[in-house]
C-alpha cells in the first residue's frame, strides 16, 4: 500500500468523494490550523496538537474533533464511533456533499481550535499493561525479544498485549504471537503500517 504523503495525494486517492473532501480541507486550510498527514489522513493541529481530521469511508466522509467530546454539539451531529473505547473523539459523518453546511462546519471547528488554546483536552486513562501468558512465556524463555520489547514505547506494548488477549481460543493466541515477534524484534508497532 502506497503511503499518504500530503491532503492533496490524499483526495487525489479517492476521486468519488473529492468534492466533498475537498469542500472539508478548504474549511480547515482557511481556519488557523497547520495541515499535516497522520495515519494516513488529513490532520489538522495548532501547536503540535491534533484538532480535527477527515477520511473517507465507503458510505460516508468523516469530520473528527479529536476532543470532540468537549464540544457542545449544538447542533446534535457528533457520535462516538467506539462507545466503550474512545474518550474523547467524536466523528460527524456526511453521506452527501448537501449535507455539508459549511456554516455549521466551521462552527464546530472554530469551537475545536479554541478549546485547544485553551488547552481543553480529555486525556487518556493510564491503562495498566498485563501481559498474557503466551507473551510473558517468550519474554522469560527468548533474552533478545525481551530486550527489544522493553524497548518499543508503552502504548506499543500495550497494542502487543491486548492484541495476544483479544483472542479466544488459545491456538489464536499462539497464531498471534508467532506474527507479532518480528514485528517486535524490528521494533515496530502492531499498527505502524498505518501510521
Amino acid at each position: 500500500m502506497e503511503k499518504t504523503t500530503s491532503a492533496e495525494a490524499y483526495l487525489q486517492k479517492h476521486q468519488k468523494r473529492y468534492k466533498e473532501l475537498e469542500t472539508l480541507r478548504n474549511i480547515l486550510k482557511n481556519s488557523e490550523l497547520q495541515e499535516t498527514i497522520k495515519w494516513g489522513c488529513p490532520t489538522y493541529t495548532i501547536n503540535g496538537k491534533n484538532v480535527v481530521g477527515f477520511a473517507a469511508f465507503k458510505e460516508h466522509i468523516a469530520l473528527w474533533f479529536y476532543n470532540g467530546a468537549l464540544l457542545k454539539d449544538k447542533y446534535k451531529v457528533l457520535i462516538n464511533a467506539q462507545e466503550g473505547k474512545t474518550k474523547a473523539l467524536r466523528q460527524w459523518r456526511f453521506t452527501a456533499g448537501e449535507e455539508m453546511e459549511e456554516d455549521k462546519i466551521r462552527q464546530y471547528v472554530e469551537e475545536a481550535i479554541a478549546n485547544q488554546k485553551q488547552g481543553k483536552e480529555i486525556k487518556p486513562e493510564k491503562k495498566e499493561l498485563t501481559i498474557p501468558p503466551e507473551l510473558l512465556q517468550k519474554l522469560q524463555e527468548d533474552k533478545n525479544f525481551h530486550e527489544k520489547f522493553n524497548t518499543l514505547t508503552p502504548y506499543k506494548q500495550r497494542e502487543y498485549a491486548e492484541y495476544i488477549q483479544e483472542a479466544k481460543r488459545e491456538a489464536t493466541r499462539y497464531s498471534r504471537l508467532e506474527k507479532i515477534i518480528p514485528l517486535i524484534l524490528e521494533g515496530k508497532g502492531l499498527h505502524d503500517k498505518y501510521r
